[in-house]
């Protein structure tokens, strides 16, 4: 399974009727024009957990836009670009490779707008290959034989990233590890590694303080300490909150401007997104995510180049 160069119907919204995509619309009483708002969720994470970050965010919005800000669950990474390509979704937070995903699909129709700058002043993350902490594992080459679970075929840090630099390093996963399966996210890798599942899993990871590990630890879902990182990646540039280029630009200023409100005007709803790990947002760029775009693209040309791909 890899990155799609088309997304099929499969991975539309869920619980939402596809249609068309939306013509540009007027710059004008855009309240009007849209009644309602919503914001994309992939069920790549935890449901509960994604939800509980979100749908505080959606009701702050609707206070500061003045129309209802609904928080809709995808069924997968994919389903993101499915909700914009329909227009069933007017914003959602895009994983990088997701977001060269949709650049593909869309083109310039996907509109980068800010990202995160956590609390060391880092615009990016890693990605990260995590043992249990009490395994004999020590380095790649003691995972020679073993089995590696990568998060979603979509994901950047869970995916693409370690699938590329494991094979540019010499460690090809297809022929490194016994098995390379999917574990459908970074909180399902996290717990099968600690619970005895795979021997490794690719994850995210920001600094020593924050990061997919760290999450479930603060939330008692995994024991502290209970796993260690045997291989880092380079840096990949945070993931961008984006919109769809047809929507008013006094909505997206509207919207800017309350996201970079947020962390003074609701410190709980802040909370409740970052976990305290961010500091500030940051203007994003197309141009900021062309590295990842070469990896995703690389990946997918290689899977076109074997049989059957």
């Amino acid at each position: 399974m890899a990155f799609r160069q088309e997304i099929t119907r499969r991975a539309a919204l869920a619980g939402l009727t596809g249609f068309t995509a939306a013509p540009a619309f007027a710059q004008t009483d855009w309240r009007r024009q849209f009644p309602e708002l919503r914001l994309g969720v992939s069920s790549a994470e935890n449901e509960a957990n994604a939800m509980s970050r979100n749908e505080p965010l959606a009701r702050h919005l609707a206070q500061k836009l003045g129309v209802p800000v609904r928080a809709y669950r995808t069924a997968d990474y994919a389903g993101l670009v499915e909700g914009m390509r329909s227009g069933n979704i007017e914003f959602a937070r895009f994983g990088p490779a997701v977001y060269s995903l949709g650049r593909r699909v869309l083109g310039d129709r996907l509109r980068p707008l800010f990202r995160d700058v956590d609390n060391n002043g880092a615009e990016g993350y890693y990605s990260t290959v995590i043992v249990k902490a009490d395994s004999p594992f020590r380095t790649l080459d003691d995972l020679k034989g073993k089995v590696l679970a990568f998060a979603d075929p979509n994901s950047t840090s869970g995916y693409a990233f370690p699938r590329y630099f494991l094979r540019k390093q010499g460690y090809d996963p297809a022929v490194h590890f016994r098995a390379t399966p999917f574990s459908g996210g970074h909180e399902n890798s996290v717990r099968a590694v600690v619970a005895g599942q795979f021997e490794a899993a690719a994850v995210y990871w920001t600094n020593p303080e924050s990061g997919i590990v760290q999450r479930l630890e603060s939330r008692n879902q995994v024991p502290k300490g209970s796993t260690r990182i045997v291989w880092t990646s380079p840096l990949i540039p945070n993931s961008p909150f984006c919109a769809r280029s047809d929507l008013p630009q006094q909505m997206i200023d509207e919207l800017v401007a309350a996201m970079n409100g947020l962390k003074a005007e609701a410190p709980d709803v802040w909370q409740a997104l970052t976990d305290g790990q961010v500091t500030r947002f940051a203007p994003a760029r197309h141009e900021d995510y062309l590295d990842v775009v070469a990896v995703v693209e690389e990946l997918d040309r290689e899977r076109k180049s074997r049989p059957g791909g």
